[in-house]
């Protein structure tokens, strides 16, 4: 009896070692974005489930979405400090003092869409090493990299692009942007996103607005400018990438590890045909609300990239960057420009 006591002592912590492995893990999600749009829904549809189905189950995703973990301004601390999330969608630009070279995904006026674009961003983390160091610097991963629409030029009058920009009032959102429109002749505002936009519209005190294609619509901008004009090669530079705690990552066993990279190579390319199709549907929904969407011509496309000076703002953004310190900003900014030049016809 004493040697079966003791055989029983050396099976169990080996039969609750196996349980515990074989127990799944529940990683905690963190959405500022609520459930519904393109890329939620996404995520919710595809990217998840596929998690849960290469891991046998292993990992299940608990999401929480429209800010209920935390806000989009706080995403990044959220997953790489205080706990509150194992995961979360950042986008770079809410956190520019922490993710700073992620800012020079917004410095192209054009470049690719869908899957092009998805290949785009992976080849970058992949020759810039930059980037992922940065968020390593904030202990965080990338797991996931999500896109967003392209940039629209709502107005109330038709105008070309880019000579009609000139002597115009134009709101737009991004640093990058604000300069671009400089550089057209137009003068750049920034006015909160809301109503007031169409207000401003309305009385004229405003002559357009710079922005991609669906938050444009959400808002009804063509309520008050229904001249829309847009393209899927005009570059937003919207990256939405997924981290994860680094911590959390390493303490994954490496096959669940295994599986969410699987389940990353096997939704990128619904994400590719989910940004297209998108694109497509957005600018059908506006034409049936009364906008006038007119697709540029691929000679205003080069025109509009010559006009916007881009290379010269990336240079004087990358100077301001070296006097803050930064480092690696124009190792990164050359990675960055080379790959897009690979997408983009001279």
């Amino acid at each position: 009896m004493a040697a079966a006591g003791a055989a029983s002592a050396c099976v169990l912590p080996s039969d609750k070692t196996r349980a515990a492995q074989l127990a799944p893990r529940t990683l905690k999600y963190s959405d500022h974005d609520p459930l519904g749009g393109m890329r939620t829904q996404f995520l919710a549809d595809v990217l998840f489930p596929a998690i849960e189905r290469e891991s046998n189950g292993r990992l299940k995703i608990e999401a929480h979405w429209n800010g209920e973990l935390a806000g989009s301004f706080d995403a990044l601390s959220s997953v790489g400090g205080s706990g509150s999330a194992d995961m979360a969608t950042v986008v770079p630009e809410y956190v520019p003092d922490q993710l700073p070279l992620h800012q020079i995904f917004k410095s192209f006026p054009v470049g690719p869409t869908g899957n092009k674009q998805i290949e785009f961003f992976r080849r970058v983390y992949a020759e810039v090493p930059a980037f992922a160091a940065e968020l390593a610097s904030c202990n965080v991963v990338q797991v996931f990299l999500g896109t967003g629409y392209p940039v629209a030029f709502f107005s109330a009058p038709p105008l070309p692009i880019p000579d009609g920009l000139r002597g115009g009032t134009w709101r737009a959102a991004s640093f990058w942007h604000k300069d671009f429109l400089t550089n057209a002749g137009a003068t750049p505002v920034t006015l909160p996103w809301g109503p007031g936009i169409l207000d401003a519209l309305t009385a004229e005190t405003l002559d357009g607005v710079m922005v991609d294609i669906d938050d444009g619509s959400l808002l009804n901008v063509q309520d008050a400018a229904p001249n829309v004009l847009t393209s899927k090669d005009l570059w937003m530079g919207h990256l939405y990438p997924i981290a994860m705690n680094k911590d959390v990552w390493n303490g994954l066993q490496q096959n669940d590890k295994q599986a969410i990279r699987r389940a990353v190579e096997r939704s990128y390319p619904a994400l590719g045909s989910a940004t297209d199709d998108g694109f497509d549907t957005q600018v059908e929904e506006l034409r049936q609300s009364g906008a006038n969407v007119r697709i540029l011509r691929p000679d205003e496309l080069v025109r509009w990239r010559i006009v916007t000076k881009y290379r010269e703002v990336q240079a004087a953004w990358s100077a301001a960057q070296r006097t803050k310190g930064v480092q690696d900003v124009d190792a990164a900014l050359a990675g960055a420009a080379g790959i897009m030049d690979r997408f983009v016809t001279p």
